[in-house]
């Protein structure tokens, strides 16, 4: 059983490789240039192209035949099934380019796709989990079992720390950019039942970092931790807020890749975690 994601879960190369997580990459468009997520286009390439540019840039899902030779390359390599574990259907079209993907296989190689509600680590927990336990021998039953338990007990917040892409993307008119920033407002957000919706809002950068850090801290015994980042200047610090907070895994830490880097801005600093059952 191999366990499939895409490039939105922002599992580090080295932890979804140890496990053979395949990832199918989203598409970043700068203007007329169309670069695949981490095939492509790195976390570091991603910001130095954003600084030369004027514009916000766009994502897009997968394609189904991206699916498809994904899925073909597994049942060609000997795989007995896919458990393909997607980004939120609420935020994109990706989870529905994998199932129908996975109706084009047909009967002779299965495929389940697992929609996570969730995006970035949020995600790549509900795939960590399912690889696994696939590597542990469970069959495809138990594997999609283990992905919805985790994604049951997974929380993810952000904290916000510009308003010009939510403005640039429509979702703040200028006048309310320019009087969040004014005011030194930084939104906190959370995906709630898939989607992305505000949290809260605190008045200063270091206020919404504090508030993040506390949620973690009052979040019960973890069993999974993530600490991510958008080139955030001061993420070291932050990592170093929650250095004491234990989770039953190795925490993960590293970027907000370019897909959710694009809707989140720079700056942004997120976590993600899963409660213990």
């Amino acid at each position: 059983m191999r366990i499939v994601a895409d490039t939105a879960c922002d599992l580090p190369d080295d932890v979804a490789s140890d496990l053979g997580i395949v990832l199918v990459p989203l598409h970043v468009r700068f203007g007329s240039t169309e670069l695949l997520d981490r095939e492509q286009l790195s976390a570091k390439e991603f910001w130095a192209r954003c600084a030369g540019s004027a514009e916000l840039p766009e994502t897009a899902a997968p394609s189904p035949g991206a699916f498809s030779a994904a899925f073909e390359s597994l049942a060609t390599a000997g795989a007995d099934g896919v458990v393909c574990v997607t980004l939120s259907s609420k935020l994109s079209a990706t989870s529905e380019a994998a199932g129908q993907a996975a109706r084009s296989i047909g009967n002779d190689f299965p495929v389940e796709i697992v929609d996570s509600f969730s995006v970035t680590m949020g995600e790549g927990f509900v795939a960590l989990a399912a690889a696994e336990a696939a590597a542990a021998g469970a069959g495809m039953a138990r594997v999609v079992e283990v992905a919805n338990s985790t994604r049951s007990r997974l929380s993810v917040f952000g904290a916000i720390d510009t308003l010009e892409n939510l403005r640039k993307g429509g979702r703040i008119g200028g006048a309310a950019a320019l009087l969040g920033a004014l005011l030194s407002i930084k939104p906190v957000i959370e995906v709630r039942g898939g989607a992305v919706e505000q949290e809260s809002k605190q008045r200063t950068r270091a206020k919404s970092l504090r508030y993040l850090a506390e949620k973690v801290r009052a979040a019960g015994p973890l069993e999974r931790l993530a600490l991510m980042n958008a080139d955030a200047a001061d993420f070291a610090s932050f990592v170093d807020l929650l250095a004491e907070v234990p989770s039953a895994h190795p925490r993960v830490v590293g970027d907000i890749g370019p897909v959710i880097a694009t809707h989140a801005g720079r700056g942004a600093i997120g976590v993600a975690w899963a409660r213990k059952a």
